[in-house]
């Protein structure tokens, strides 16, 4: 075990977390950590490099002060930025003969090299091994030494933008240090859930923060798409303050006070204790609780059965994680969830509440030292033209 610390930055939305640690038996122990605002990336784009990498700087040497160590590199869990996502799939004409390492190997690697060519201006991050089909029968696992006619094998790519991860180089370069890996939060998170729940290899990830949503889809441990969207749970106490008038902190003190809404008589008033003296006003908690199952299931129809881009990956019986980031918001209106988003009995809804910190950041180490049990690693360049490659690849066998 190497009791050595280790540097990571979660870089999000919002705010940048620094955080140090090391391996302690299975588990990762948290020496350090600071969170601070973002500064200089704006919209997804880094956007000032001299901002940013002071802020990161500053920061970084008040841990390093701390724990009296000195870091050479760092490990960058990106949930910012544009991330984008690209699935392929290569073949191999059998003929009857046994597979071998070698055809999946040259499989890997073209599909690599056609994402190298054709998306230039970006950069491969992860590469997953996600669908494996031989004869148009799906396996669980790599079939080196089976026989059969036609073995068809799906990668999928997570990419970023080669400019902006020639940013971050800079960036912590700045900082005098190396990125060792650069790992999307959602690889990050799906590769916990899955070790949560090893029998669920196959899954949805819906996240709903206060102002920002995002879901991801893991097949068969792969994590294969990603989407944001620019509302959360806060538009559901704005609409219940805008249509009852009541100001938004009495809007959060009435759902903390108050778990499973649903649950509630059709009489049952809104406590005189919420209001101000002299302004209290009969409003039925059932109000309360229509306003938000409107709400709820209109952000159910965004980002399911209106949302093209979910329809492509829909999956009867399939498990939706949900994690709702207000404990409080979630205790109030967790059925009211669980009734929209299973989708007429479609999927298995469970609730995560705020995945551990420590267990995400485990997750992230062991990811960088061992590797991912769904993970692809093309073996050598291959130097055919284009042409070639092309050719080869539609008629090798």
């Amino acid at each position: 075990m190497n009791n050595s610390p280790k540097l990571f930055i979660s870089i999000g939305d919002l705010e940048i977390s620094l955080i140090t640690g090391y391996d302690d038996q299975n588990n990762f122990e948290i020496l350090e950590k600071l969170i601070f605002p973002i500064d200089g990336i704006y919209k997804n784009k880094i956007s000032d490099i001299d901002k940013i990498s002071n802020l990161i700087r500053r920061n970084i040497l008040i841990i390093e002060q701390k724990i009296n160590y000195t870091f050479k590199d760092i490990i960058v869990i990106l949930d910012n930025l544009e991330i984008s996502f690209l699935n392929l799939c290569g073949f191999k004409k059998l003929n009857g003969t046994q597979i071998s390492k070698e055809n999946i190997t040259y499989i890997i690697n073209s599909l690599k090299s056609c994402v190298d060519e054709f998306e230039e201006n970006k950069k491969i991050i992860h590469i997953f091994n996600s669908e494996y089909c031989l004869d148009k029968k799906k396996l669980d696992n790599l079939p080196i030494g089976l026989f059969g006619d036609f073995y068809a094998h799906e990668l999928s790519f997570n990419l970023i933008n080669k400019n902006d991860y020639k940013n971050l180089e800079h960036i912590f370069r700045l900082c005098n240090l190396k990125i060792k890996k650069i790992l999307h939060e959602s690889f990050v998170k799906g590769s916990l859930i899955s070790d949560l729940f090893p029998k669920i290899e196959t899954f949805y990830y819906l996240n709903l923060s206060e102002k920002n949503s995002k879901f991801f889809f893991v097949n068969n441990n792969s994590t294969i798409f990603e989407q944001k969207f620019n509302f959360g749970t806060e538009i559901i106490s704005k609409d219940i303050s805008k249509i009852t008038s009541l100001n938004m902190n009495i809007i959060e003190q009435i759902i903390n006070n108050n778990e499973k809404i649903h649950k509630i008589s059709e009489t049952e008033l809104i406590e005189e204790k919420f209001f101000e003296e002299g302004n209290f006003r009969k409003i039925k908690k059932k109000l309360l609780r229509d306003i938000a199952s409107a709400r709820i299931k209109e952000l159910s129809e965004l980002i399911y059965s209106k949302n093209i881009n979910f329809k492509n990956f829909n999956q009867k019986n399939t498990t939706i994680f949900l994690e709702i980031s207000n404990n409080l918001h979630l205790k109030c209106f967790q059925k009211i969830y669980e009734d929209f988003f299973n989708f007429d009995n479609k999927f298995e809804v469970i609730f995560l509440e705020n995945l551990n910190l420590k267990d995400e950041l485990y997750a992230a180490n062991r990811i960088v030292q061992f590797g991912w049990k769904k993970e692809a690693i093309p073996i050598s360049k291959s130097k055919k033209s284009i042409i070639a490659r092309f050719f080869n690849f539609l008629f090798n066998g």
